[in-house]
């Protein structure tokens, strides 16, 4: 029989405390896979990457089927492109560069951005996957970790002005076999 983890508030003494607010990571910022107070829990990273790979899947076969420039992602959509064009204006979103999203001084302006959608966009720290190259799919040297809101501000982007359509252009122009 698997043993099943315990319930919240059984365990060790920092089981029992709730994760602190306002940090980036899942919902409330708890991270238990990446946080030094919570043990390895291989599981919990399991299930993360399959949830997150399965949300990158059906991001890129939706704009593989339905025009990018369509799409909202999210219920403030203009707000999240507007806010993220003020910030980073100069930020090239075809090809990232993940140190612009990496890096200290990156992450010093990323983070007061990510966190004014704090209760605006749901989980908006919680942990996802983004494409490097908006021209080529996912594979593991195309993607990069960013946090939820990371992701919308860039796809958003990315769908405005133009940097998906070659994903959907070429998998509408691929001839169908049959």
């Amino acid at each position: 029989m698997e043993e099943q983890p315990p319930a919240r508030g059984e365990g060790p003494p920092e089981w029992r405390r709730d994760p602190p607010k306002g940090r980036f990571g899942p919902p409330g910022g708890a991270q238990p896979f990446l946080s030094p107070l919570f043990p390895r829990q291989p599981r919990v990273e399991l299930a993360w990457a399959m949830k997150a790979h399965q949300h990158a899947q059906v991001y890129f076969n939706l704009i593989s089927s339905v025009d990018p420039k369509f799409l909202n992602l999210t219920k403030v959509d203009d707000q999240i492109y507007e806010e993220f064009r003020k910030t980073f204006r100069d930020l090239k979103i075809d090809v990232l560069d993940p140190e612009e999203l990496k890096s200290e001084p990156a992450k010093a302006k990323w983070r007061p951005f990510c966190l004014r959608f704090e209760g605006v966009v749901e989980d908006f720290n919680y942990g996802t996957l983004l494409r490097l190259d908006s021209r080529r799919e996912y594979t593991e040297e195309n993607t990069i970790f960013a946090t939820r809101i990371q992701f919308f501000a860039i796809e958003i982007a990315r769908n405005r002005e133009g940097w998906n359509d070659a994903v959907y252009r070429g998998k509408a122009e691929e001839p169908k076999s049959g």
